[in-house]
């Protein structure tokens, strides 16, 4: 019989002790369940499901405007020319439409499959969502030739539908002010919220999304009639491309609409975005599978066809014709099934079979019309098998070390006691000197040090072979021990952090960029599944009397120094983790309980590839626009 915890008796523990949340009281007590934070991204998210109401309006071919605002006091206005929210009374509900869409969860017209086949967003509980954690919302709809009117107060409506006016146009128009009771801090980034508008206006040819902040005078808008092939060129703006316009290729199987866009270009590295009912799923899925596998299949008939491959040449594999490639595939379906750790995965299995069909007749047709472009392109693919043979010694031996007991791997790594990867965290460390302290001072049961001397290469202007044959980066790969590219396994990951802890200057800065490129080029589900952290060194010391304070940012020493203005105080600039004692660098850097890190995720994988190739790539005019563009902004200067 199990022991009571304390004196209570089960008397105490009775049907009245057990609460319904009803309506949307659920919503306002675990906000967290239904937008992920309430921090900066919930906020975001609060606009995002109201503009994903229009998007799927503009899916459904009844909407090619969408406008958003954000007004003085934080406010946000969403509006578009669709059809407008229904307002006539509900037969479930006895309210209009409209009340029912905006006061109860799972109320909406995506349930059906009648009005919206495929649709975005939380799948009908959006609209309602935003409403309870709103302070108030006003919801506008112009529909049949009259203007109707309805508010809310967190989530409750304070009047009742009413017509205000007379119209010939169509459409909704929301507005609300998110909830101070819900959110501690009311603060909406313009360049998140822009990139994210300039996504789905991307995913939506032809739809007309603008976008103004009133607090700063700042807009944009976004129309692209190319859709996902302007997104492509937009990637491939500033490299060398093997064709001069992007493969377009589009269907429909079983109601599900298939889009990919494709170009090839001189680089090494592979760029592709996939998206399943414009989200951005990072980790893939069915639709990435079926796209690779028709990619494969068909350069290889074509390449056997016309005699490009000779017929003692092995086939090409998925690392050979993904090799300079961007591609987007946009998939957009009835019922998506996302998986995985942070739901950026499409899982249903239907997909694969139906891109990969879409993108073998789309591609065969472009290859047998375009013999020149498809020459090119085979000649690429070529050249990437004869590096990839070459990298396949130096490959098959880090896989077999990486299989292996500690004691085979690399000589300089210092490994740690604890055999759950769960408990275990590797600092990639700057030299050997800061690698000696870090050695000196860490936990020795769960934290492993791994020295890196020097700058490794830098890979986005690298073929895998390469890469390989670079010592630090062998190291690298046979200390993570999950293996790189295709053949990542995170079942044999030996640690769940992986710290990268560089010297707060230049070079610190330009090795942990490197290292940066290296994970989001070869490991992105590393990123994407949250084992990859930047540590936070200080960069000073003050000392006052007695005090010690370590400072992290130039603001904090400036706030410190205002502090003790007049006092006499000991002030030491670290430069280098190797300037600190093993005790200091485990006290400010290393011991989980006063450490700062920071995890690294990619929010926009547009933006995160275009600035990795602008920092690292061949091109010199974009990079030194950019940092024109960002010298004001630069933070730790050394110089």
């Amino acid at each position: 019989m199990p022991q009571q915890a304390n004196n209570n008796t089960f008397e105490d523990y009775t049907a009245e002790d057990i609460r319904i949340l009803d309506g949307l009281e659920a919503v306002r007590r675990r906000p967290g369940m239904y937008i992920g934070s309430t921090d900066e991204h919930g906020l975001h998210h609060l606009v995002y499901e109201i503009v994903y109401n229009s998007i799927d309006e503009a899916m459904a071919g009844y909407c090619d405007q969408c406008e958003i605002i954000i007004h003085k006091d934080n406010a946000v206005t969403v509006k578009d020319n669709g059809r407008g929210i229904p307002v006539e009374i509900h037969p479930a509900t006895n309210t209009s439409a409209l009340e029912a869409v905006m006061t109860r969860l799972h109320a909406g017209a995506k349930f059906g499959g009648r009005t919206y086949t495929v649709s975005s967003g939380l799948h009908g509980v959006g609209a309602s969502v935003v409403n309870a954690l709103s302070s108030w919302l006003n919801a506008e709809v112009k529909r049949q030739g009259k203007i109707y009117r309805q508010k809310y107060e967190r989530g409750t409506p304070t009047c009742d539908l009413e017509a205000i006016g007379d119209t010939e146009k169509t459409g909704t128009t929301i507005t609300f002010l998110a909830d101070t009771e819900i959110f501690s801090e009311i603060n909406y980034d313009f360049d998140t919220i822009r990139q994210r508008l300039k996504e789905l206006a991307f995913l939506n040819k032809n739809l007309e999304i603008s976008f103004k902040d009133e607090r700063t005078d700042q807009e944009a808008t976004f129309l692209f009639e190319g859709g996902i092939a302007s997104l492509v060129s937009r990637f491939n703006k500033n490299r060398q491309v093997l064709h001069r316009q992007p493969v377009y290729i589009s269907g429909t199987i079983n109601s599900t609409i298939v889009e990919v866009a494709l170009q090839y270009n001189d680089g090494f590295t592979e760029s592709t975005l996939s998206f399943a009912n414009c989200v951005n799923t990072i980790d893939g899925g069915s639709h990435l599978t079926g796209f690779r596998s028709a990619l494969t299949r068909v350069l290889n008939d074509y390449a056997r066809k016309n005699k490009l491959l000779k017929d003692s040449d092995p086939n090409l594999i998925g690392d050979d014709v993904r090799d300079g490639l961007t591609s987007v595939i946009s998939v957009k379906l009835v019922e998506p099934q996302f998986e995985g750790q942070t739901k950026a995965k499409l899982g249903n299995p239907e997909i694969k079979t139906q891109v990969e069909a879409v993108v073998a007749d789309g591609l065969s047709l472009y290859l047998e019309q375009h013999p020149d472009d498809a020459k090119s392109i085979i000649d690429k693919c070529l050249i990437s098998a004869k590096a990839r043979e070459a990298a396949r010694k130096a490959r098959d031996l880090i896989f077999k070390k990486s299989s292996l007991e500690a004691g085979t791997l690399p000589g300089k790594l210092a490994g740690c006691s604890e055999t759950d990867p769960r408990e275990c965290e590797l600092f990639m460390v700057e030299g050997d000197s800061a690698g000696g302290s870090a050695k000196q001072g860490r936990d020795r049961r769960f934290q492993a040090i791994l020295p890196l001397r020097g700058k490794i290469l830098n890979v986005e202007k690298a073929p895998k072979d390469k890469i390989l044959d670079h010592e630090e980066i062998r190291a690298i790969i046979t200390a993570v021990g999950a293996g790189i590219g295709d053949q990542l396994d995170f079942s044999r990951l030996r640690y769940h952090r992986i710290i990268i802890m560089t010297d707060a200057d230049v070079d610190g800065s330009h090795i942990r960029t490197l290292l940066l490129t290296f994970f989001y080029r070869n490991m992105t589900e590393l990123i994407s599944q949250g084992h990859l952290f930047i540590a936070q060194p200080p960069l000073y010391r003050i000392q006052a009397g007695k005090q010690l304070f370590w400072i992290y940012s130039e603001k904090e020493k400036d706030a410190k120094l205002k502090e003790f203005k007049g006092s006499k105080l000991e002030i030491q600039r670290y430069k280098g983790l190797g300037e600190m004692s093993p005790e200091q660098l485990w006290e400010t850097t290393m011991n989980p309980a006063s450490r700062t890190l920071l995890k690294v995720e990619i929010e926009d994988a547009i933006a995160a590839d275009r600035v990795f190739h602008m920092l690292m790539g061949s091109e010199v005019p974009p990079r030194k626009s950019f940092i024109q563009a960002h010298a004001r902004s630069v933070r730790n200067l050394d110089i």
